[in-house]
């Protein structure tokens, strides 16, 4: 009889793992003069979907060190895998990451280095 519960352990990580991972570009950056160039941006790691799925990274909460990135989220310093970055020139000018939360952890899709003003 434990294996029904186990069924549904597996099958509702699953939708967790699969909310997480997909893109929620629901319409609201439709007429932003930079939707085109967000639609377009990639790393290593594949397209990083829209503006709607990244999330805006204050200056304190990222930082640079011997060539590598890493960024605060959740109250826990992430290291940026080197292919997740983005290398194109930052036109929104403000730092943003691509993160996706599952049950094991975040992982670190694209990051996308502001100027730190």
């Amino acid at each position: 009889m434990k294996f029904p519960g186990a069924a549904v352990a597996l099958i509702a990580s699953a939708a967790v793992f699969a909310g997480s991972a997909m893109a929620r570009d629901d319409g609201r950056y439709a007429n932003s003069p930079l939707k085109s160039w967000f639609d377009s941006l990639r790393s290593g790691k594949g397209p990083c979907c829209s503006d709607a799925d990244g999330a805006v990274v204050s200056d304190v909460d990222w930082e640079s060190k011997d060539g590598h990135y890493r960024v605060r989220l959740d109250g826990q310093w992430i290291d940026v895998p080197d292919d997740a970055v983005i290398t194109v020139p930052n036109r929104a000018g403000r730092t943003m990451v691509w993160p996706i939360r599952e049950t094991l952890g975040i992982s670190i899709r694209c990051f996308l280095p502001g100027s730190m003003t």
